[in-house]
């Protein structure tokens, strides 16, 4: 059901697409001539390694700035190329391929695919929305749609759950938008509904470690680099609060600036509760799914538990740590679905279905963690952070907010993901020459990248809900540029405050 109007006008879009090409044709020309001009360039501080591993990374940072190659496979070609160069052995360079976190994104990305194929997303997100509270009011509609959006993209892909809960938002703007059916809301509704959407996803992603694929870039390079293993439950310290504070600025903005213009639509209530009808009662897919699930955050979080209840010291949780990582247990919670019943002889998952899953993140992840490994053992990451420490930041708290700010504006302008695995070794380094906690600035720059609100090339999930012809680019841009600010300073403030709780 969808009786939405007619999309605005997209003159703009095909400019926008001309934009891409051109820039990753750019790309194409740029890397090779800056891997050239890096390396001809003379640096007396590398060694001959660190100065070949130099100009290969900026080549690569070129070509997931201008997107000329998919990032996984300029990832790759990077790792290939510090082979081809002599930087490393083969061996030494894919070493992070089998990195733990590597098996953390597979199990996390095995349990999401599950959760999307029963439909088991839908059936919580549609849940909530019929709760008596949220009855026929828009505005309420819109703070609970906003909330389950942020709540289920906590624990599954953040495009995922923005492409789901696009699809119940047009429903509802279809009805709330369609005078046929007696409502009148206004069209700005429609844009605050919209851009709730992609902007919740994007903030809920921050809560969990498996929320986003840049918490756990971020994750790896803390603990490769600063080795302060960062659990599950000691991250949710930090990130549900600062998602806590985001969403409420959120909801307070849009719902002030995007007000429906009435007080109630009798009809929304009956659309929510049909579309739950349509569901059916629960599947044994669903329930074995969720069993699955519980079972993986159980044991997730199980050493949080344990460290309140017997302390860091006792066998019990450091056994626990050494034999139940977070990846295996995303692993065992994977496999838990290979082997629970979907019914009709069938089984919750099948290997055709899981290999579906984001490669590319993994290979990513793999290859910018073989450039941070070289870049520290060449030497090449103390002398990029002693250039840096020429930055006119003052302090640790100096080096904190610049580490957010840029990674906010990188992530604006490239992948999320990119921007993570770009952005926090730059910083540790920089911490380092500095003389300042590492740490800070690590988790800022991570959960910085994450943001970047302003453009629909910023995130798939902005591309997604601009798409809708709901969304203007100015109203876009000037939310976006609100949320950004407030993210900001969250993450500032939070960060600097609990950033001691996680060692």
């Amino acid at each position: 059901m969808n009786h939405a109007p007619p999309p605005l006008d997209r003159s703009s879009g095909s400019e926008e697409g001309s934009f891409d090409r051109l820039r990753r044709a750019a790309g194409l020309v740029l890397a090779p001539a800056v891997l050239l001009a890096v390396r001809a360039v003379p640096l007396a501080d590398l060694s001959e390694r660190a100065h070949r591993l130099a100009a290969i990374m900026a080549a690569v940072v070129v070509l997931w700035i201008t997107e000329a190659l998919p990032l996984p496979v300029s990832a790759l070609l990077g790792a290939c190329g510090c082979v081809l160069w002599g930087v490393a052995p083969a061996r030494e360079v894919f070493q992070p391929f089998a990195d733990p976190i590597m098996f953390l994104f597979i199990g996390s990305f095995i349990l999401a695919r599950a959760i999307a194929l029963h439909g088991l997303d839908r059936r919580v997100a549609l849940a909530a929305l019929a709760l008596r509270w949220v009855g026929g009011r828009p505005g309420r509609i819109l703070v609970a749609f906003g909330a389950v959006t942020a709540a289920m993209s906590a624990w599954i892909s953040n495009t995922a759950t923005t492409a789901m809960m696009f699809a119940i938002g047009l429903s509802l703007l279809g009805l709330l938008l369609d005078p046929a059916q007696g409502a009148r809301v206004h069209p700005r509704y429609a844009t605050g509904l919209m851009l709730m959407t992609s902007f919740a996803a994007s903030i809920g992603g921050l809560a969990t470690p498996i929320g986003t694929p840049p918490n756990l870039i971020g994750l790896g390079h803390i603990r490769e680099r600063l080795e302060v293993p960062i659990s599950f439950a000691h991250w949710m310290l930090l990130g549900v609060p600062i998602v806590g504070l985001l969403y409420a600025v959120l909801a307070l903005y849009l719902s002030y600036f995007c007000r429906a213009g009435v007080r109630s639509v009798a009809g929304a209530q009956l659309l929510i509760a049909e579309q739950r009808r349509s569901l059916g009662p629960w599947t044994v897919g669903q329930l074995s799914t969720l069993a699955a699930f519980l079972v993986t955050v159980m044991l997730w979080t199980a050493p949080g538990l344990l460290a309140i209840v017997a302390g860091q010291d006792s066998k019990t949780y450091q056994w626990w740590m050494r034999h139940v990582p977070e990846a295996v247990a995303a692993v065992i919670g994977a496999a838990l679905l290979f082997v629970l019943p979907a019914g009709g002889g069938r089984r919750a998952m099948v290997w055709h279905e899981a290999a579906k899953i984001d490669w590319g993140v993994v290979l990513l992840y793999g290859g910018g963690m073989a450039l941070g490994q070289l870049a520290t053992q060449t030497g090449l990451e103390d002398a990029v952070g002693r250039a840096l420490s020429r930055l006119p930041l003052e302090g640790s708290f100096g080096v904190l907010v610049g580490s957010v700010i840029v990674a906010v504006l990188l992530s604006e302008l490239t992948s999320n993901t990119a921007s993570a695995t770009m952005v926090v070794p730059m910083v540790i380094a920089y911490a380092h020459a500095a003389g300042v906690d590492p740490l800070p600035p690590a988790l800022g720059a991570t959960l910085g990248a994450s943001l970047g609100f302003m453009l629909p090339v910023s995130t798939p999930c902005n591309a997604i809900v601009y798409g809708s012809g709901h969304i203007p680019l100015g109203r876009m841009v000037r939310y976006g540029l609100l949320l950004d600010v407030a993210g900001i300073a969250v993450i500032v403030a939070l960060v600097g405050t609990l950033a001691p709780l996680l060692r």
